[in-house]
């Protein structure tokens, strides 16, 4: 598939059983000079990132309580948050180094932008949407393990991907299972899809999704057994990291309380 090429997938799919999806073209090769100054060029879209989630959080209080009534988001509600979600989602192939295009200052992207999203608007259960805020805490530690993990080494990755001019096939992968999880969680979170996320270790577990012909690099998403064992590394590194924080924080305070009564 060329470069910044992509189709959509079937639209006559059960609505209850479609699963946000995450779109990108693998580029064959990346510019060294945008990936060495990959963050510092972002930094205008962290900033208009910042006020898009704080418009977002409180959108998403109002869909909640619209979602209870109706029983599915207003339409300028949901078209909102999906722009929205799809704005951090350019954004983050980018500074994942999934990506060598520059992102938009558009919530709509071009046709061609190697890195899109699809939701559709469905039905919402209304007692799953009553208790989002707890059914999605499972989700919630996963997700943010595997982030966690990957920007762990992503001094690592950075290097690779300098040196090479590429990221290798493996770690794209990975990197690609890592953002789709976390966009479906967010999708999740935002009640702009009934779907609880999976799908972390690739699509290969689901048959009906496996022997769809490709439309993306990453529809369907097959991770090879190196790239799974990437994102095993992406959730021990976030657990060790997450682990080390917490007696670090401990130590800490505990050590303050002995001052204090030494005092």
């Amino acid at each position: 598939m060329a470069e910044g090429q992509w189709s959509p997938g079937r639209k006559d799919m059960d609505a209850d059983e479609f699963r946000p999806v995450l779109d990108i073209v693998e580029p064959a090769r990346q510019r060294r000079l945008t990936v060495l100054l990959r963050l510092l060029l972002l930094i205008p879209h962290f900033i208009v990132l910042f006020f898009l989630h704080i418009a977002a959080f409180f959108t998403v209080i109002v869909g909640w309580f619209a979602a209870l009534v109706l029983g599915r988001l207003p339409d300028p509600v949901f078209r909102f948050l999906a722009g929205v979600l799809g704005y951090d989602m350019r954004v983050s192939a980018s500074d994942m180094l999934l990506i060598d295009r520059y992102p938009p200052f558009a919530l709509t992207p071009p046709a061609d932008y190697p890195a899109r999203i699809e939701v559709r608007p469905t039905p919402l259960n209304r007692l799953a949407v009553l208790f989002r805020v707890f059914l999605m805490i499972p989700a919630a530690i996963v997700q943010s393990l595997a982030v966690y993990g990957w920007w762990a080494l992503a001094f690592v990755w950075w290097l690779i991907t300098l040196c090479l001019g590429r990221m290798p096939r493996p770690l794209f992968e990975a990197t690609a299972a890592t953002l789709r999880y976390r966009m479906r969680f967010s999708a999740y979170v935002m009640m702009l899809t009934p779907a609880y996320p999976k799908g972390l270790f690739g699509d290969d577990g689901d048959l009906a999704v496996a022997r769809e012909p490709a439309r993306s690099a990453t529809r369907p998403l097959v991770l090879s057994s190196a790239a799974k064992w990437l994102v095993v590394l992406f959730l021990v590194l976030g657990l060790a990291g997450n682990i080390t924080a917490s007696v670090t924080t401990s130590t800490t305070d505990d050590t303050s309380d002995t001052r204090l009564v030494g005092r």
